[in-house]
């Protein structure tokens, strides 16, 4: 994370709504949640304000959601936050802004889902819903979504680094998963609608099921494998047939292998970002620590079989 030096606060926040937005600038409002890229405070009941603020590449992923969400919210069957309207840069505050719906509920990586059969459909009704094919000028993927074999070097870098730290307890099985997926055949479909960034912070629950997506940030298109990988950094034990099983259309083998290697990849951030916020580094999550080490326990666990 990258802090971009501004200081948000509520009367910061109240004042660029009573400049661009007056008729929802009196309504009750209270920070909500610091995300990677975006504070986000809750307005009133139904909407929040999602103001950048540790990342550069916040502003551009803003104006994405705001262009390209509302078309895709209408066919999805979970809560998203859609974009309802968009604050422009002021010399007060000069980046971009959105006023989004409100989704309720708890990120999964501080109240994981603890019903295996109801999470698994309902995340696969959920991709099956959003892996449209998607026009020729959606966007394309920030460093996800192509050949995983490009990403080897990066791959090397976090599994020996994760190694040195003592996060990982099997650094040959994490490799050997790596590596049967990046040798899998590329995906030669069209290119589907992908939420791009499905780690256990960006989807919410509620008594133990799956009930909202959020961060639409990192929306592109390309291969559905880099989404699907969520069966492993989402979903509890014993989960991922049942999710397979009903995600349409049933991914192909070689799909499948390429969705391990991206789950490894994201198990892989997640525990460095939750060792970060173990030892109070800025960027650190400590709550993204345990689901990643269970990601790479499941992982891991089908290479020896």
């Amino acid at each position: 994370m990258t802090a971009t030096g501004t200081d948000i606060t509520e009367d910061l926040v109240r004042e660029l709504l009573r400049e661009q937005h007056p008729d929802l600038a009196d309504r009750p409002l209270k920070l909500g949640a610091l995300g990677w890229d975006n504070q986000v405070w809750r307005l009133g009941d139904e909407l929040a304000v999602r103001v950048p603020w540790a990342t550069r590449s916040a502003d551009a992923l803003l104006r994405k959601e705001h262009a390209w969400l509302p078309l895709l919210a209408p066919h999805l069957p979970l809560p998203v936050p859609v974009p309802q309207r968009l604050g422009e840069p002021t010399a007060r505050f000069p980046r971009p802004w959105l006023v989004t719906t409100w989704v309720p509920g708890e990120p999964a990586d501080r109240a994981p889902a603890t019903r295996p059969a109801e999470a698994a459909v309902t995340l696969a009704g959920f991709l099956t819903a959003l892996h449209r094919p998607a026009p020729d000028h959606a966007p394309a993927g920030r460093d996800r979504g192509g050949p995983l074999a490009d990403t080897a070097g990066h791959f090397t870098r976090a599994l020996a680094s994760a190694t040195e730290l003592g996060l990982i307890r099997d650094p040959a099985a994490v490799r050997a998963v790596w590596e049967d997926a990046a040798a899998a055949p590329e995906w030669t479909g069209p290119r589907l609608w992908l939420h791009g960034d499905l780690h256990p912070a960006n989807i919410l629950t509620t008594h133990g099921n799956f009930t909202g997506v959020i961060d639409f940030g990192d929306l592109f298109a390309g291969d559905p494998a880099c989404d699907l990988a969520a069966a492993w950094n989402l979903l509890p034990d014993g989960a991922a047939d049942l999710f397979h099983e009903t995600y349409r259309p049933g991914p192909d083998t070689a799909t499948l292998r390429r969705a391990r290697g991206w789950a490894v990849l994201r198990a892989l951030a997640g525990l460095h970002i939750g060792h970060a916020g173990v030892h109070g580094r800025p960027g650190g999550k400590p709550t993204w620590g345990p689901p990643e080490h269970a990601a790479l326990e499941r992982l891991t666990a089908t290479v020896h079989r």
